[in-house]
């Protein structure tokens, strides 16, 4: 090693860090001792005598002077960790990282949201540190920490490495939304093989452990539940059924009638102990048969008999679709303390579905596409044949047509099994016995009997237990069924593997397999899976017998012994079927979507990934001559079950002997060649070469094209029966964790002794699949490299090119001439480094190819990283790729070149038309739904309009549209009431007119407060004592007569603020005069105007530096001296006599060209709100003196203005509105400003700077879209959307904006779509609206509600009253952009929001005409695939009874949900739910309360006309 000594000892100190006179750095110690060694260098430090032990790995971050000579000090915990003693003598020496690097680590993190492009800056900035495990990192410039949790280097688990540009980094997010599917199919009421139930397996078994883990790894997923399931009805036809059921059935391709059923148990919730949930579940339980079965009985009436599905006749591909229509959202319903998303499918079967082609076809195209975890755990036995199994539905009933199979690589699988035992044996059923009661003694050759017939043979065949030679037996039965064969499913074969291949050619030495080579002539057929390979020819090709090199030998050995005993089924012409008994038969093509989630899985000792639950147990004997390989008792395999978390899908190693799927050899010959000299003596230290540990599954690429088998994730193993799940086995590399430090599970590597009848079973090898915890404890994340990139004979046949260039240079020198507001343009190479974030922010992934291009590396982040001005010009390549889909993004100099290829033939869109019935919490029943299952066409993204937004830095011309799936955060500002309280001491919750206070001004202050800080603006001089002024209202200003009172009396002070002194400098305190309600706007009050001032006059004080209106200070695109109009208003209003109107005045200087709106545009008229104006002289030569854009719609872009409504009382005073409710007024009130105005645009959108603490290492800005006018007591909208900012960052700003807005207001987060209603396009298929009826026959003799008043204004009149009820509720209107249809006239609707942000509901005019509209569903012209028997359903937008739509918040975290519980009340009953029964019990008009409430109005109204008859008459009084 090189400048150091060797075996030089060194004295242990430890420091903790950040105390004072303590150090930062992991490590510190003396430059002194350490001529050589510099900052940045990786050291080695372990115990003399413990040379194999745990070795630590530090990096030199700092020297320091004052360490004492020959001592070195680690931080305290890292020290602990690693079992290090303080004062003990260690050995340390500097190692060359390259040895000690990281093949993959996985990170994990916690509440918060992190995107690709985040993880791929995280992984740049990790690139060459050193970590060691538990370690917690802080990227400060992202916001973001995570720590370390898993090493993999050289086969092994470790506990310190070096990250390098190959280490593939694995994200892990412990709060999740996790979606958990029961699947309750007739299994569930079964007993398992220790007497349990199925469910009771399920639920007390695997949930309770996974709900402990949860809970020991500190997770904190958002967690939905739901149980589903299918019914089967027994009719012939749609007559025998009765018009109610009729809405919701399916027909299937047996002609069978049948329903699904969803049961949402737990939605959206987070918990710290879930184990609450599971006696919900087991509630549940008990009636839900019952309740699915009988739900549509009537009395006197017939319906046709109903049947529980099985598990394999489910509706297991609908659930995953349902979860993918929530996922595909995210970018809709962006939240900040989560990422990641997985759906868990539990199900009693055991992992073989009938199944639909068309939809399992989108199914799979859209898990890929969409990186989303979907997991299947079995608590059934795992069968004889490979699994997960997807059988297609038939439809040829002919009888010699075979079935045809599909082995999804795109399901995690996992099989639960209980830790009992059985006394009196160790024997572990596989299969469930046919019902014809036989007595099935060679159980290990059947079937899985999941259809009663899955094995239609005849009984005699079964033999009885005897000697018998059942080897010669079976290759009797397994001849080739002649063609005629009335056997409905032909007896399949069973290729018999070693575990440990030889490697001399295919000499079987194994005593269990004395088979005798027939080469049988291979069929070429068309392959039911577009990936299929279709010819043979590789194969044959692998069979010559000069086959020199290794890997071919290998090869050629697996394919001859493969095609021995692969005997060929009943074929049709035309069509490859799969035997689930043999799926390694069949080869496919290697693609994209294979390896899409390759880069999660750990490498194992033998060289190839590993899936961390599935372990092989290895005969104890060695099964080879001239091995030295320390034998351990369970080897891992790299055997795989699914696309998702944990399964190894990959060959190649990974520092730099990455297989290269182009070239001509395979992976094999390649790694053991490329085994350099100092590697070699690293590996015989740890006793196991890649050579002699070869695993059984060796990938079958064969010299001409690289290929995968059919089963399994990767494709590289080939499938064996020998598979049994035995729990007490434990693995290798244990799933469970070190995690709290403890390092002995990377010390122990060899568990204990497998149990003997496991091992000694014949020799032969076993594959165990346990569960995967892993992935349901802490999911990874869609990695963001992966290794396939098709060869460029692909890529010109199958591939259309396209290519543009970018110049951002060019393109920016334009936009800064024309843009009004300036702003820093990215350079050429942050454009590229953007351009590839969108696109990994979008799915894609960057693909690692392993010929290094001359230029530095497909991907070479940190490396390649120039100094200002180079000799040469800047080159960079990245290619990346998401399904079919491959983009290179190259960068030459100042020219950025985009490549696209997409598929010359795509798959053609499919949308399915699915209808369901589903429950929701707080539901009363199971309601009708429908969804849209569609394939989505990512050829179709249009990148070009993105690279463009991206390289104008958002400009107008860009704008950021629907089809770019942008990210976007929704919330209403609404004022503070602190009302779950009140609601507490009432028995009822009707009481928000009575109970809040008027406190308008207060709010619309703190309103432009917030608007300030969204702006970034500040004032010059802050407005003095604005808030801290005790606040008088007219009512209480009369009894205050000094100062002093005014001071100490608080008429309001329910918000807990201590009212605060004047400070000294304020002009009033100082004068000491009278307080009238002048000190309401916070100003200095130095005089009053004279009703005769003239306008000059009024102005000239208006500019006063100090005792004006007071101006923002200097910012850019704002001209000097501005101010906003609400302000001058509230300036006036304080100084000027009655009879003069501030809004006037203000408009009066505008027309003498006094003050101007702050664009510089003249036509602009005054409006109060939020708004800015400036004044027009000014000293043009002072020097903050900054001229206005003169472009009006620049200016819009770059501010928000916001027009106030409805509260002009506040400047001048207004008559008197009527008491009477609006929907008793002779003419009502329009229901908002939107239906006062109709020309007036709802939102504006405007530029935002996102990063406004300056953390970030990238150029962050985004959009914010907010309504145009505020009106106290309305919901206000601002929506923040976004593509090119990091989610930490965002969530920093709209941090900071609900903390500035919390005084009188607060934000709160709202769903894009609330209602989440039915039949609408992208609704949440899971939820619903609750339907609360109106009732509105409570008067008297059965007289119908507003009977005075004309026919045609009782519609309005009803949606009023609803409006008054919800008001009286606590809820408030939220203004909505209008619907259009052509040609359609909709129904009115206004929504509302309750004033605690945790409910909204919806009113809609029922109608008289009926106007039906007609499901949004098939607008495309892509192939529509429904089983609905009964067509469209009149659709539910038209409400057939006059009602209420309620939804609950879900953006609202549970926990403060959960925090509201009304404290006096019996059962600790939740304030959200009282209040729905509340609202409930109001509108069914129990006690009379909805009578009473319209009686009262009544009378206000009858008290309102006699006042207002009174006044009438006095005035003619008067006048006579």
């Amino acid at each position: 090693m090189p400048g150091m000594p060797a075996m030089k000892l060194y004295k242990l100190t430890t420091h903790t860090r950040g105390c004072n006179k303590s150090y930062d750095a992991d490590l510190v110690m003396n430059l002194k001792d350490h001529p050589n060694a510099n900052v940045g260098d990786v050291v080695e430090i372990y115990a003399p005598d413990d040379e194999n032990g745990t070795h630590l790995l530090l990096q030199i971050t700092e020297f320091n002077v004052n360490a004492g000579r020959d001592v070195i000090s680690i931080e305290s915990g890292i020290a602990a960790a690693f079992k290090m003693r303080a004062y003990s003598n260690v050995v340390m020496r500097i190692v060359n990282p390259a040895d000690v690097a990281l093949d993959s680590i996985e990170i994990t993190f916690k509440d918060q949201y992190m995107g690709r492009s985040e993880m791929w800056r995280l992984k740049t900035y990790l690139t060459d540190t050193c970590v060691y495990v538990n370690k917690k990192i802080d990227y400060n410039d992202m916001q973001i920490r995570c720590q370390v949790y898993e090493m993999w280097s050289q086969g092994e688990r470790v506990a310190s490495g070096v990250i390098t540009e190959d280490t593939k980094i694995v994200f892990r997010s412990s709060t999740s939304m996790v979606y958990l599917f029961l699947q309750m199919s007739s299994e569930m009421w079964d007993f398992d093989i220790h007497g349990d139930l199925y469910f009771e397996k399920a639920v007390n078994g695997f949930l309770t452990e996974l709900f402990q883990k949860w809970k020991k790894l500190s997770c904190n997923h958002e967690v939905t539940i739901v149980l589903f399931s299918r019914t089967f009805y027994a009719a012939k036809s749609l007559d025998e059924f009765p018009e109610h059921m009729r809405d919701c059935l399916q027909l299937d391709y047996k002609g069978r009638f049948y329903e699904d059923f969803y049961r949402v148990a737990i939605q959206n919730e987070r918990c710290d102990d879930w184990c609450t949930v599971l006696g919900q579940l087991r509630k549940l339980f008990t009636s839900y048969q019952a309740t699915v079965l009988r739900y549509h009985e009537r009395e006197h009436m017939k319906i046709p008999p109903a049947t529980n599905s099985t598990a394999t006749q489910g509706n297991f591909l609908e659930v995953l679709n349902i979860s993918l229509n929530t996922f595909e959202k995210h970018y809709l319903d962006r939240t900040f303390d989560r990422t990641g998303q997985l759906s868990v499918v539990i199900t009693p079967g055991v992992g073989v579905f009938s199944v639909d082609r068309e939809l399992t076809n989108i199914t799979k195209q859209r898990i890929i596409d969409n990186g989303v975890g979907s997991d299947l755990v079995c608590v059934g036995e795992q069968p004889l044949h490979a699994v997960p199994l997807l059988k297609f539905h038939n439809k040829d009933t002919t009888l010699t047509s075979a079935d045809d199979y599909s082995l999804p690589h795109w399901i995690n699988l996992s099989f639960y099994s209980t830790n009992k035992k059985i006394a009196y044996s160790s024997f572990i059923p596989r299969i469930k016995l046919p019902l014809f009661g036989s007595t099935l003694q060679d159980a290990s050759e059947g079937g899985e009997d999941n259809e009663r017939h899955f094995l239609s043979c005849n009984q005699s065949e079964y033999k009885h237990n005897h000697l018998f030679d059942y080897d010669a037996y079976d290759e009797q039965i397994f001849q080739p069924l002649p063609a005629q064969s009335t056997c409905s499913l032909q007896r399949v074969v069973r290729a018999k593997k070693t575990s440990v291949p030889s490697l001399e050619t295919y000499a079987y030495n194994n005593e269990w397999e004395n088979l005798t080579p027939t080469q049988i002539p291979a069929i070429r057929r068309k392959m039911s899976d577009p990936d299929i390979h279709h010819g043979t020819s590789a194969m044959l090709a692998a069979l010559q017998p000069d086959a020199t090199n290794l890997s071919e030998s290998l090869a050629s050995e697996k394919n001859s012994r493969r095609t021995i005993v692969s005997i060929a089924p009943i074929v049709r012409p035309g069509r490859a079927l799969i035997n689930p008994f043999d799926p390694s038969q069949v080869t496919i093509k290697l693609t994209s979507n294979r390896r899409r989630w390759t880069h999660i899985f750990p490498k194992g000792p033998t060289g190839v990934l590993i899936q961390q639950h599935h372990y092989q147990a290895v005969p104890a004997k060695s099964t080879q001559a001239g091995q030295h390989q320390h034998q351990k008792p369970l080897q891992p395999l790299h055997q795989n079950g699914s696309n998702n978390n944990n399964e190894p899908e990959e060959y190649g190693g990974e520092n730099g002997e990455q297989y290269d799927r182009v070239s001509s050899y395979s992976m094999l010959s390649k790694s053991v060649s490329s085994q350099s000299e100092d590697k070699m003596d690293f590996f015989k230290r740890r006793q196991n070469s890649i050579m002699n540990a070869l695993p059984a599954n060796v990938p079958n690429l064969t010299a001409t094209q690289a290929k995968s088998y059919l089963w399994g994730a990767t494709g590289e193993q080939e499938w064996t029966p020998a598979i049994t799940t035995v729990k007490h086995l434990r693995p290798i590399v244990e799933g469970e964790h070190h995690h709290l430090g403890d390092l002995e599970a990377l010390e122990t590597a060899s568990p204990p002794d497998p149990v003997e009848a496991e091992a000694g079973g014949g020799g032969r090898g076993k594959i165990i699949i346990g569960v995967d915890w892993k992935s349901l404890t802490i999911p990874a994340c869609l990695p963001i490299t992966t290794d396939y990139f098709p060869d460029k004979r692909s890529l010109n046949n199958d591939y259309v090119i396209t290519d543009y260039t970018l110049l951002p240079d060019d393109v920016n020198h334009d936009y800064a001439q024309s843009r009004a507001v300036y702003r820093k343009p990215l350079s050429t190479e942050e454009v590229c480094k953007e351009i590839v974030s969108q696109r990994l922010a979008q799915g894609f992934q960057l693909i690692v190819v392993d010929e290094k291009p001359s230029n530095g590396g497909g991907c070479s982040s940190g490396s390649a990283v120039l100094p200002v001005k180079p000799p040469c010009e800047i080159k960079k390549e990245y290619l990346l790729s998401i399904g079919r889909i491959f983009h290179k993004i190259s960068l030459s100099g100042s020219v950025i070149t985009v490549t696209g290829y997409r598929p010359r033939h795509p798959y053609p869109p499919i949308n399915v038309d699915y209808r369901y019935r589903f429950h929701a919490p707080q539901h009363e029943t199971y309601e009708i739904s429908g969804v849209n299952f569609t394939t989505e066409k990512l050829e179709n993204f249009n990148w070009n309009h993105m690279d463009l937004y991206i390289c104008t830095r958002g400009d107008v011309d860009y704008p950021l549209m629907e089809s770019l799936k942008y990210w976007r955060y929704r919330m209403y500002l609404l004022p503070r009431e602190n009302i779950v309280n009140k609601i507490a001491s009432c028995q009822r919750c009707d009481i928000f007119p009575d109970a809040t206070a008027d406190n308008t001004q207060d709010q619309v202050e703190d309103f432009v407060r917030l608007i300030e800080a969204v702006s970034k603006l500040k004032r010059q001089f802050a407005r003095k004592a604005r808030h801290d002024t005790p606040r008088i209202t007219e009512k209480h200003h009369n009894q205050l007569n000094s100062q002093q009172q005014s001071i100490n009396v608080r008429p309001k002070l329910e918000n807990g603020r201590i009212p605060r002194h004047f400070p000294a400098t304020d002009a009033v305190a100082a004068a000491g005069i009278a307080a009238r309600d002048d000190q309401d706007d916070g100003f200095p009050v130095d005089i009053k105007f004279s009703p005769n001032a003239t306008l000059a006059d009024i102005f000239e004080a208006m500019k006063h530096p100090v005792t004006g209106v007071g101006y923002f200070s200097k910012t850019q695109s704002l001209p000097s001296c501005t101010f906003i109009s609400y302000d001058a208003l509230m300036w006036l209003k304080t100084r000027l006599n009655n009879g003069r109107q501030p809004l006037e005045l203000l408009e009066a200087m505008r027309k003498e060209r006094m003050i101007c709106h702050a664009s510089g545009d003249w036509n602009q008229p005054v409006v109060p709100g939020f708004v800015f104006y400036y004044v027009v002289e000014q000293d043009k030569n002072a020097k903050d003196y900054a001229q206005p854009l003169n472009d009006y719609r620049a200016f819009v872009n770059e501010w928000l203005e916001i027009e106030f409504q409805g509260c002009s009382f506040l400047w001048h005073d207004e008559q008197v509105t009527t008491p009477v409710p609006n929907f008793l007024r002779e003419s009502p009130a329009p229901q908002s400003w939107t239906d006062a105005s109709t020309n007036k645009r709802v939102y504006r959108q405007s530029h935002l700077e996102i990063d406004v603490n300056q953390k970030s290492d990238r150029m962050e800005w985004g959009h914010v879209k907010h309504h145009t006018v505020l009106q106290p007591g309305f919901a206000f909208e601002i929506v923040v959307e976004w593509v090119t900012s990091s989610g930490p960052i965002v969530a920093d700003l709209i941090g900071g904006w609900m903390r500035k807005a919390n005084q009188f207001n607060f934000l709160v987060s709202v769903p894009a779509d609330p209602m989440a209603e039915p039949f609408t396009k992208k609704s949440d298929p899971l939820r619903g609206p609750i339907f609360i009826p109106l009732c509105t026959t409570f008067l008297p003799d059965g007289a119908t509600l507003f009977d005075e008043f004309p026919e045609e204004s009782r519609s309005d009149r009803m949606l009023f009253l609803q409006e008054a009820i919800l008001s009286k509720f606590g809820f408030l209107p939220c203004v909505l952009e209008k619907k259009f249809s052509v040609g359609k006239d909709l129904p009115k609707e206004y929504q509302y929001v309750h004033c605690t942000g945790n409910m909204f509901a919806l009113i809609r005019c029922a109608t008289n005409n009926n106007t039906q509209m007609e499901s949004p569903i098939q607008q495309e012209e892509e192939a529509n695939f429904t089983r609905c028997v009964y067509g469209h359903t009149n659709n539910t937008n038209v409400p057939k009874k006059v009602g209420f739509l309620w939804a609950w918040n879900h953006m609202i975290p549970n926990k403060k949900w959960k925090a509201q519980t009304i404290n006096n009340s019996a059962d600790g009953e939740l304030f959200q739910l009282k209040l729905l029964k509340d609202f409930r019990e109001f509108c069914s008009n129990s006690d009379h309360r909805l009578a009473t409430f319209w009686t009262q109005s009544q009378e206000i109204k009858r008290k309102a006309q006699k006042f207002e008859f009174n006044n009438n008459n006095n005035d003619e009084m008067k006048s006579k």
